[in-house]
């Protein structure tokens, strides 16, 4: 029985090193977990739970492991259900582009044609749309977001948001006369909330204070 928690924990080991990447992203406010990464970390967590709960069963319980092994797999079975109807196919984000590869070729073009966005300020449309920026680079919605999820790991929302939040720390530190609320619907917030909460987001600070910050490094 050692041997075999020895080899459980040794196992427990090697895949947290393989999802590491998953487990970092558990603790970012940036990036969040798309489908396919909740499922594997909720399998993860529940095997980690079952390897402890039969380890400490001889300081409690031999029910322990047994509660906790059902514990675990009725929750697993729940949550693939309940994505099971909500979606129709629990995988769809693994095998939605899994027979269409963007090639090499079509990537290089891809990148060079996302240089309209800054260019022509597309991001400042608060109700832009994958479909708007894919007919301004001339290719299908299917095929950006394929690019957008494969190549850069970014959904549509926080790739366009990253667009804004540049723009915005660019006015705020150019436009004086401008106030921070003002700033954030010019760069495509629909929202004073949302504006604020991106911006957090992806510069780990508040506009106001990156604002100050700046200000201050520049007049010393």
């Amino acid at each position: 029985m050692k041997g075999i928690y020895l080899q459980w924990f040794g196992y427990l080991i090697i895949t947290g090193f393989q999802l590491k990447e998953i487990l970092k992203k558990t603790f970012s406010n940036v990036n969040k977990l798309n489908q396919i990464e909740i499922w594997l970390l909720s399998i993860y967590c529940g095997i980690a739970i079952i390897w402890l709960a039969y380890n400490i069963g001889s300081y409690t319980s031999y029910i322990v492991g047994a509660l906790s092994f059902s514990f675990v797999f009725y929750l697993l079975v729940l949550l693939w259900l309940f994505k099971r109807n909500k979606n129709g196919q629990f995988f769809e984000d693994k095998i939605k582009y899994e027979n269409k590869k963007i090639s090499a070729e079509e990537i290089e073009l891809i990148i060079t044609k996302l240089a309209i966005i800054p260019d022509k300020k597309l991001f400042r449309n608060p109700n832009l749309k994958v479909s708007d920026i894919a007919k301004s680079l001339n290719i299908s919605s299917h095929q950006l977001s394929q690019f957008l999820n494969d190549n850069l790991g970014k959904s549509f929302t926080l790739f366009i948001n990253e667009y804004r939040i540049e723009e915005a720390k660019q006015l705020l530190l150019s436009n004086k006369n401008y106030s921070i609320e003002a700033i954030g619907y010019d760069c495509g917030f629909n929202s004073k909330s949302t504006f604020f909460t991106t911006f957090k987001k992806i510069t780990r600070t508040t506009p106001a204070k990156y604002k100050k910050e700046k200000s201050q490094k520049e007049t010393t």
